[in-house]
């Protein structure tokens, strides 16, 4: 199981994809889990390793994808009574599962590395990729006639015309530094795919005459509206390196700032939400936890709709008092 658990990481070691790590550190018996058992959670829903079955597998699914969603990590205790003592920085849930037990579980996300995509070949492009290599980001290029000798850093080049909008991540930072070489269909691309940041190395001046002709090619007003122009901060930059730098900081500003939204917006929700991609998994009514339907033990038809639990204790729960549960499902 341990060589499957480094296959797994070694797998997603250069995906675009984001995913967190379970492990064990506390247990008592009768839990299935014990210290050092391990697991991977995809943000689709699968768990790749053991933690534990019932109530415990389903909690470290939600809190594995709040923990990517927030991007920190977290302890979660699952037990039948309060733990004396818990910090604050502890998850408790009440062990529903009629077994009992307890089990500690520390979760870590792993985000993927940030992405820059690059259009264009002039020297602020060739500048700005290799110093995001430096810092060690994604570097994605897209040019008009693909050449890897043009940028031998970047991990990807694309060819403009080949470009799909499906083969750049949405949480991607995008610079359009063309500068004078098919500034607007490069631009026109690049808001195609609909990126929180679009920058274009341009002067204000320049800037106006090339977003009317995007507009010609279809562009809104609205999508132009998104567009950092001039691109960078202000840091009275003039080489193409420092203009590159500039760039960079203000990329890495913004996804400092992300961070903090996320973190503030976290702090201040009542009630936690985790949204999965994967038709196969339902969301238990009596304690919020997601539950796989294909492998749930614990199933009943309420009012001709069926019904899945992560133990039997949230099953005996339900069967006292449905109509209280499936309300708070509406």
């Amino acid at each position: 199981m341990h060589n499957d658990f480094i296959n797994k990481l070694n797998e997603l070691k250069n995906s675009a994809e984001a995913y967190a790590i379970a492990i064990i550190v506390r247990r008592k018996i009768p839990s299935s889990g014990k210290p050092g058992d391990k697991a991977i959670i995809t943000e689709d829903g699968h768990i790749h390793g053991w933690i534990g079955g019932g109530c415990t597998r389903g909690i470290v699914l939600k809190e594995a994808l709040l923990s990517i969603k927030e991007r920190k990590p977290r302890c979660v205790s699952i037990t039948p009574s309060k733990i004396e003592g818990a910090d604050e920085n502890t998850k408790v849930y009440a062990m529903t599962c009629q077994s009992g037990g307890e089990v500690e579980i520390y979760i870590e996300p792993v985000l993927p590395k940030p992405q820059l995509v690059i259009f264009g070949t002039s020297h602020i492009a060739k500048a700005l990729a290799k110093v995001a290599k430096a810092i060690d980001y994604q570097v994605d290029v897209v040019m008009s006639v693909p050449d890897k000798n043009v940028f031998p850093e970047a991990d990807n080049i694309i060819g403009l015309k080949d470009l799909e909008v499906n083969q750049i991540n949405t949480f991607a930072y995008i610079v359009v530094c063309t500068q004078g070489e098919g500034d607007a269909e490069a631009l026109n691309k690049a808001l195609s795919i609909g990126c929180d940041y679009l920058s274009f190395v341009a002067s204000r001046k320049k800037a106006n005459a090339i977003y009317a002709e995007v507009r010609g090619m279809g562009a809104t007003f609205d999508q132009l509206k998104t567009i950092k122009t001039p691109a960078g901060l202000d840091l009275g930059a003039k080489m193409p390196n420092e203009v590159a730098i500039s760039i960079l900081a203000e990329i890495i500003k913004h996804y400092r700032k992300a961070d903090e939204i996320v973190s503030s917006t976290s702090n201040n929700e009542k009630k936690e939400e985790v949204t999965i991609n994967n038709d196969d998994f339902y969301m238990n009514p009596v304690c919020n936890i997601p539950v796989q339907k294909s492998t749930a033990k614990h199933v009943l038809e309420y009012k001709d709709e069926k019904v899945y639990f992560c133990c039997d204790g949230c099953k005996v729960s339900f069967e006292k008092s449905p109509e209280k549960y499936m309300e708070l499902t509406v």
